[in-house]
């Protein structure tokens, strides 16, 4: 489990395809001594575990993680190239603060950013969803963008916009973040069980 708050961006260095698999190495300043090989971590929102780690060159630490098919299906993964910069976030320890949301790390599409307006003291993005995942968004919800804990701002069918302020623009990969571009949407776990739930008549 995460909570949509990022920790750090990473720089993807390499990404070696083998068969349909793609194993993607990542430079960190996390510790190498504080990352265990099977561990979890959010790459963009992606939960991926770590099959080796090792100290760094211009980063403190690499870290390596494969993606799957079905991984690579659904997300950006399958788009990336050495060079990306990732947001990154280590799975919740117990006892942690949880500063965003319950985030899960498995994503349930990509978003497509529609429209970006850069209004002074917050941007403002709007992104675009299938219809059967724009159910799971409602104003005032919680959704996870690339990772990020986000706030959503309005809805109008399968479009709704998220306020940024400068700090996570600074801070996040969402300062290049730009219209066309997509971006890994995963929708609140809580919004989806609510949904669930009005399925089944009362009685």
């Amino acid at each position: 489990m995460f909570t949509g708050i990022i920790t750090d961006v990473g720089d993807l260095v390499s990404v070696d395809a083998h068969g349909e698999v793609k194993t993607l190495t990542i430079a960190t300043d996390y510790e190498a001594a504080g990352i265990a090989l099977g561990a979890s971590i959010a790459c963009a929102g992606v939960c991926l575990t770590v099959t080796s780690v090792g100290p760094g060159k211009a980063r403190k630490t690499h870290f390596s993680a494969d993606a799957a098919p079905e991984t690579l299906a659904i997300t950006t993964v399958a788009q990336w190239q050495p060079g990306r910069r990732i947001n990154l976030e280590r799975a919740l320890k117990m006892g942690d603060e949880l500063g965003g949301h319950v985030v899960s790390g498995h994503v349930d599409c990509k978003a497509m950013v529609v429209e970006r307006d850069d209004l002074g003291e917050t941007t403002r993005f709007v992104f675009e969803v299938p219809a059967e995942l724009a159910r799971f968004v409602a104003v005032k919800g919680s959704v996870t963008l690339d990772g990020a804990s986000l706030t959503v701002n309005s809805v109008d069918g399968c479009r709704f916009s998220c306020l940024l302020i400068p700090h996570t623009l600074g801070v996040t990969t969402w300062g290049a973040i730009a219209p066309g571009d997509a971006v890994n949407f995963e929708a609140d776990v809580m919004a989806r069980y609510a949904a669930r739930l009005a399925e089944f008549p009362r009685g």
